[in-house]
């Protein structure tokens, strides 16, 4: 991926991320923020936007962009606050890591909802990488290992989650939460709003 990607505003997004900005209500939660893109442009739309990112560098960055709210920490070690909106693009959800991870992400965004708080979230279903390869039996066939490349620097592996909507809605519905997939492409991928079944 081009570093250029990370240094978006809303015109060259593409409608899936316009989309899901439209959407963000309240006091946001931008997990994963990155270069802050997202969040700048929700400092835009006048919403109290707080940057959740693990990576030092990244949070400079978006010190230096004009991001209000940085929060270097790791999302299941951040507590002390609730939010109206937990916002995960770019295939965000996939801190998760594993299907076991998933679970682990509801039952913390449950912490750090507010009272009818929503998780926004993409993500895609891989299942078409192994249309000429088989599936792997010992895990969830969208856990994947990744690592980043920039010049001669390279990141360790970590480990990466893909979640077809249909295994999320059955496990976000396990935690209670109410699942609406408000956008869909034609490359798999998905834009869904989970709300608190109260």
């Amino acid at each position: 991926m081009p570093v250029s990607y990370y240094f978006r505003n809303l015109d060259t997004m593409p409608e899936l991320e316009q989309v899901a900005i439209e959407n963000c209500r309240g006091k946001t939660l931008d997990i994963g923020a990155a270069a802050g893109s997202h969040a700048i442009e929700l400092q835009r739309k006048g919403i109290p936007v707080t940057a959740l990112e693990i990576s030092q560098n990244a949070c400079k960055v978006m010190n230096e962009r004009g991001v209000v709210n940085v929060i270097c920490e790791d999302f299941f070690k951040f507590s002390g606050q609730k939010f109206d909106t937990l916002l995960l693009l770019m295939n965000g959800i996939g801190i998760s890591s594993t299907v076991d991870g998933l679970r682990k992400f509801f039952e913390k965004a449950d912490e750090l909802l507010l009272p009818n708080g929503q998780i926004i979230f993409d993500s895609c279903d891989i299942d078409y990488m192994y249309e000429e390869f088989q599936m792997p039996s010992d895990r969830y066939y969208g856990e994947v290992k990744c690592r980043y490349e920039y010049h001669e620097l390279l990141t360790d592996w970590f480990g990466w989650l893909y979640i077809d909507q249909f295994t999320m809605q059955e496990i976000a519905e396990e935690y209670g939460f109410d699942v609406k997939i408000i956008f869909e492409d034609d490359s798999n991928q998905y834009l869904a709003i989970l709300t608190k079944n109260i």
